[in-house]
């Protein structure tokens, strides 16, 4: 495997974030070191108009690191595949972005998530939107299939980085954008490989 762990490890890191962010499908406040909910989208600067009309329910599941859509336009009619979209606040700003003819996707590996994200999509009647359960690496059938492809806060979570990435350049068009926001390292980590596979949804 790419990320040189077993597939012990990769079972235990799955079995931490999964519990993890099943509590955080139940509320985000609290979870994270960082602004939640309204408070987060406001303080990484989301557009106003896209999210003001969301419910306190929809808009209290955010947990993201930053704002990817900070980082180019999304045209009208693009197809857009999320990553780890969680509770799917950002594939419903997405879908504001795309608008009718465009379609997102979002994938994420917690059933629970999931299921706050298709809640979530029945609150504002996003009829654009589809949400799975599974890896990204895992899907099929999806070369050259998305104009933009986003992440937010998740990629640090997946071990099988190379394999992720490789994935993410088939499935955009040729041109196409991916835009991430994320936490990243710096220096030598602290903690040995054991502490590090207790700890990674950390």
């Amino acid at each position: 495997m790419s990320s040189g762990l077993n597939t012990k490890d990769l079972e235990q890191i799955q079995a931490g974030i999964r519990d993890k962010y099943a509590k955080v499908a139940v509320s985000a406040e609290g979870q994270f070191k960082y602004p939640t909910g309204r408070a987060g989208l406001e303080q990484l600067n989301y557009d106003a108009a896209l999210v003001a009309d969301f419910p306190e329910a929809v808009a209290g599941s955010f947990c993201g690191v930053g704002n990817p859509f900070s980082l180019g336009d999304i045209p009208a009619g693009s197809h857009l595949l999320d990553i780890g979209c969680g509770a799917g606040v950002d594939a419903l700003v997405a879908a504001k972005r795309v608008g009718p003819a465009g379609r997102v996707v979002g994938i994420d590996i917690t059933p629970e998530m999931i299921d706050r994200a298709q809640a979530n999509k029945k609150e504002v009647g996003a009829e654009n939107v589809v949400f799975q359960l599974g890896r990204a690496q895992d899907l099929t059938g999806r070369d050259e299939s998305f104009d933009v492809v986003t992440s937010n806060g998740a990629l640090n979570l997946i071990p099988e980085k190379k394999e992720v990435m490789e994935a993410v350049f088939r499935f955009l068009k040729p041109g196409g954008w991916f835009f991430v926001a994320d936490q990243f390292l710096v220096g030598p980590t602290q903690k040995d490989l054991q502490d590090r596979l207790r700890s990674w949804f950390q």
